[in-house]
């Protein structure tokens, strides 16, 4: 069993992923003998080339809940449509409450965006946008209303290929 975890360790280590912690969280239950505590933490995971992922991981220490965090957003990675080092188009994503606007950005402007959309942006590999978020400013729903705004990407090719 011991082994299993070292190599498991060992694979994560070696994956050539950037981890961000978007934020931990402390939640207190009450209970007979008083509070109880425990903690969530979202992690985005990325490897700067077009694949991105975010994870939810609940525990009772936060080294447990970042772990469990990362380990989701591993599973969950997704491929991301760029251009250079931009993305392609305008596009809003949203997720409850939580809006966001991305607008592509020349060389040299850099990430021009706020609260849970840099770690996303910047675990994809993305270094000149503009971003904006409206609405809620809860950072686990900025967070997925980004992925949903980069999920909706597509290249001209593919747009081309639709319409035809």
């Amino acid at each position: 069993m011991a082994q299993n975890r070292d190599k498991r360790n060992d694979n994560a280590a070696q994956d050539d992923l950037e981890e961000y912690t978007v934020f931990v969280n402390r939640c207190a239950k009450t209970v007979k003998g008083g509070r109880r505590m425990s903690f969530s933490a979202v992690i985005v995971v990325g490897d700067k080339e077009g694949r991105v992922g975010v994870g939810f991981g609940k525990a009772n220490e936060v080294s447990d809940a970042i772990r469990k965090g990362g380990d989701a957003a591993r599973k969950d990675m997704r491929k991301i449509t760029l251009r250079g080092k931009t993305i392609p188009h305008d596009v809003e994503g949203v997720c409850d409450g939580g809006r966001v606007l991305l607008k592509p950005a020349p060389d040299g402007t850099g990430l021009i965006v706020g609260g849970g959309m840099r770690p996303v942006l910047e675990a994809v590999g993305i270094r000149d946008a503009v971003g904006k978020s409206l609405g809620s400013k809860n950072r686990l729903n900025v967070v997925k209303a980004t992925m949903n705004a980069l999920l909706k990407l597509r290249s001209a090719e593919e747009i081309a290929a639709a319409r035809a």
